[in-house]
């Protein structure tokens, strides 16, 4: 008990820090915004581009996991605030009241998701409605008045054969133009975005790789 609180509080730490570089560091956050991903992959439309056609931010991430990708969407579909959470810097996220519990087994009851549900960042906070999905394949949050702004996150497994996937996430947020908006979103939402992303990718590939099913 007392390793795992040790390494739940660590793991905030680190995240902190890395935070604090990343915001300090207008060139590593350049940097992060393709973090793991192609030039290819950054280019190549995903579905719900369409649905944020100018974002005024937004960052495209990749992961190879070796493993097929029918091993990884059981970890992918049960995202949430009251469901897998999101593995992410859980100490971080709840020091703002997120309220989550990172997952480290499949859980039944989260295993569907369907056009319409919602994905809850936090427990006071409007879910992101779940506007595509192929099992398997595909999610596309969307939430088109989203305190005002347009945001998708996209989740997309290409499979390179049959041990290998790519596990693709694609952010894209549109603001009404002004200093305001493009300071707070542009220089703090995105890098902090960028740097939970990475956390949650690897905490997928760990667990998906793993194997662990119960």
């Amino acid at each position: 008990m007392a390793d795992s609180k040790f390494k739940y509080i660590g793991e905030g730490i680190v995240g902190a820090a890395a935070i604090a570089v990343v915001l300090l560091t207008p060139l590593l956050q350049a940097r992060l915004a393709k973090w793991g991903a192609t030039d290819a992959e950054v280019r190549h439309s995903l579905p719900g581009d369409d649905l944020v056609p100018h974002p005024k931010v937004g960052y495209t991430y990749a992961i190879t996991i070796n493993t097929p990708a029918a091993k990884i969407w059981p970890w992918l579909v049960q995202i949430g605030q009251g469901r897998g959470g999101f593995y992410s810097y859980e100490f971080l996220e709840n020091m703002v009241g997120c309220q989550i519990h990172n997952a480290d087994r499949l859980i039944p009851e989260f295993q569907h998701l369907e056009v319409g549900d919602g994905v809850r960042l936090h427990p006071k906070a409007p879910p992101l409605p779940v506007a595509a999905i192929e099992p398997g394949r595909v999610i596309v949050l969307y939430a088109g008045e989203y305190a005002q702004n347009a945001i998708t996150w996209v989740f997309f497994l290409d499979e390179l054969d049959e041990g290998t996937t790519r596990l693709i996430a694609r952010f894209r947020f549109d603001c009404k133009p002004s200093l305001g908006n493009m300071l707070g979103y542009g220089f703090f939402l995105e890098p902090i975005s960028c740097l939970m992303q990475r956390k949650m990718f690897l905490g997928i590939k760990r667990r998906a790789e793993a194997g662990t099913s119960s």
